[in-house]
């Protein structure tokens, strides 16, 4: 029996989804992770969607979560807010076509503190949850130093405000390495969200990478516990999906607007022999624990 249940996202290998199926079974994966196909966000696939199921039966795939860009918006623009409002529509009937049970979203673009504007952020989130609660659908919010739930910490007060069965967890240790207050991602970040966990990505990177900045590596060398991190997640019974989102590029350094917003053949260009080689040290990295 698996440890984890194991996928990828698809776009880190490709945006030909057959070649990103092709990958995830070479590596006898349980299901893959839908962001960006044929150059196609998740709002904008629903007529894709019976060619997906075609291609993923092939290879006997399951979609376990839509990765949407749902509130990576501007808190501040009414128009923003209804846009995004239609793409979490859009994502749920996806979602549903595809029988996924998660799709992953934000806090809205980072201006200022949280504790500034979390009320703000609650009351722009009580319509979503309107739909998301009459649709009986899992939205998951990600962690991300980019926006307001930037780290563990800010994640977990966010769904304790929140307070809904529907909305959970997606954690990312990896993008706590890019944390601007500098949280530990493995015990500390995720000690806040223990409990509240749905879905896991899986990445790694460094603080004082080329330049000084924080940067992405292949995983497991980089400075997340991943061990810790795993063996905790293990302990906690943890039964969810763990979704490689490689993030790093062989020969190719990242670009950051790229990484914030990724989608499309710049972002997927070399990713599936990043990916390859990041995906065989998470299994090796498994067989050990």
């Amino acid at each position: 029996m698996k440890l984890f249940r194991l996928s990828i996202i698809t776009d880190e290998v490709s945006q030909d989804l057959e070649r990103a199926s092709k990958f995830a079974r070479s590596f006898n994966l349980d299901g893959v992770e839908i962001r960006s196909v044929w150059g196609k966000e998740p709002q904008d696939l629903i007529e894709e969607s019976g060619k997906i199921k075609s291609i993923l039966r092939k290879f006997d795939l399951k979609v376990c979560a839509i990765a949407s860009p749902f509130f990576k918006a501007n808190l501040k623009s009414h128009k923003e807010y209804l846009e995004h409002l239609e793409y979490l529509k859009r994502c749920i009937e996806l979602a549903k076509k595809l029988e996924s049970p998660i799709i992953r979203g934000f806090t809205f673009w980072r201006i200022g503190s949280l504790e500034d504007y979390i009320d703000e952020i609650v009351e722009k989130f009580q319509k979503p949850l309107e739909i998301i609660e009459a649709e009986d659908v899992i939205l998951g919010i990600e962690n991300e130093p980019s926006t307001f739930a930037g780290n563990g910490e800010e994640l977990g007060l966010f769904l304790k405000r929140i307070d809904s069965k529907n909305v959970k967890a997606v954690w990312d240790p990896g993008n706590d390495i890019f944390d601007p207050s500098g949280e530990v991602p493995y015990p500390d970040g995720y000690r806040y969200v223990r409990g509240n966990v749905i879905h896991v990505h899986i990445k790694d990177g460094v603080r004082k990478g080329e330049g000084g900045k924080p940067q992405f590596t292949p995983f497991g060398e980089g400075e997340v516990d991943y061990y810790g991190q795993l063996k905790a997640l293990k302990r906690d019974g943890y039964r969810g999906y763990l979704s490689l989102e490689t993030h790093w590029r062989l020969r190719r350094p990242s670009k950051d607007l790229i990484m914030v917003k990724p989608k499309g053949e710049e972002f997927s260009y070399l990713g599936e022999e990043s990916s390859r080689i990041c995906m065989r040290n998470l299994q090796k990295m498994l067989s050990e624990i």
